[in-house]
């Protein structure tokens, strides 16, 4: 006879219960899952235009919010399609576009998609050098089912190997937000490695969701060697990071889709 049973099984039953008992500490109604997403303008990356293929990642994430980068409104090269809105019918999201700059008959810019509707929202001008592409940022502030009101920042930094953009940018945010009155998320296409100027700029603020030990790479899609696709949360005592996945399919975009599931912590 096996005397040694009787604990083991005691032991599993306390093993079991305590899984059971620490889920029930999240409450869903405060998790917030955010997917940083640069679109390549609606092309896919064999310039078929299949917007099916991008409302696809998205779907799969099920995300509550997206922030998309590369967002054309009504260009001659995306067909005059409003891409926030189509996105958003096909992923039955609620969509905003952003405008950074006119581009090609239509606009260029940010837009964010959302599973809640917009208390407020906002578009920020970062700053650039004259003949440079502008940039911008684009806000909106929710409120979650538990009742928090929160803000979602979505934004994408200036792409050039001259950091002097990206770093005027990323003070500018941190200046607009550093004060925020309430819980803020910041989520996008930064152009920066972990360790750069910029990306030390914005982490004097925002903590990251990422390892910092073993970074996901983010891009390109095919395959990634760079991170720099980021999901950046403000203060640090009100949000915990509870999952973080990067997104490889190397038809929908140039870049990997970053999906990081955040709770929201008590005051």
């Amino acid at each position: 006879m096996n005397f040694h049973k009787p604990k083991a099984f005691l032991l599993s039953i306390l093993i079991v219960s305590q899984i059971v008992w620490t889920q029930t500490l999240v409450d869903s109604s405060k998790i917030v899952k955010v997917l940083s997403f640069n679109i390549l303008h609606g092309a896919t990356t064999k310039g078929d235009f299949d917007l099916d293929k991008i409302a696809n990642v998205i779907k799969d994430a099920d995300p509550d919010f997206v922030a998309l980068q590369e967002v054309d409104f009504k260009t001659n090269r995306a067909m005059q399609v409003d891409l926030a809105a189509e996105l958003g019918w096909r992923t039955k999201m609620t969509p905003l576009f952003a405008r950074a700059m006119d581009y090609d008959g239509g606009e260029y810019g940010c837009g964010i998609l959302s599973d809640y509707t917009f208390v407020r929202t906002q578009n920020i001008a970062l700053p650039f050098t004259v003949g440079n592409e502008p940039r911008t940022a684009i806000e909106i502030v929710t409120v979650l089912p538990a009742g928090d009101t929160i803000t979602i920042v979505g934004t994408h930094l200036d792409y050039l190997k001259d950091e002097t953009d990206r770093i005027a940018q990323a003070r500018k945010i941190n200046e607009e937000f550093a004060a925020n009155k309430y819980p803020t998320i910041l989520a996008g296409d930064l152009n920066a490695i972990p360790g750069s100027t910029p990306i030390n700029i914005l982490e004097e603020i925002w903590s990251s969701s990422y390892n910092r030990e073993n970074p996901q790479p983010t891009f390109p899609s095919n395959n990634p060697s760079v991170k720099i696709d980021y999901v950046m949360f403000h203060p640090k005592d009100r949000w915990k990071v509870l999952e973080t996945e990067v997104i490889q399919d190397s038809i929908a975009s140039d870049h990997c889709a970053y999906l990081v599931t955040l709770q929201l912590l008590d005051e």
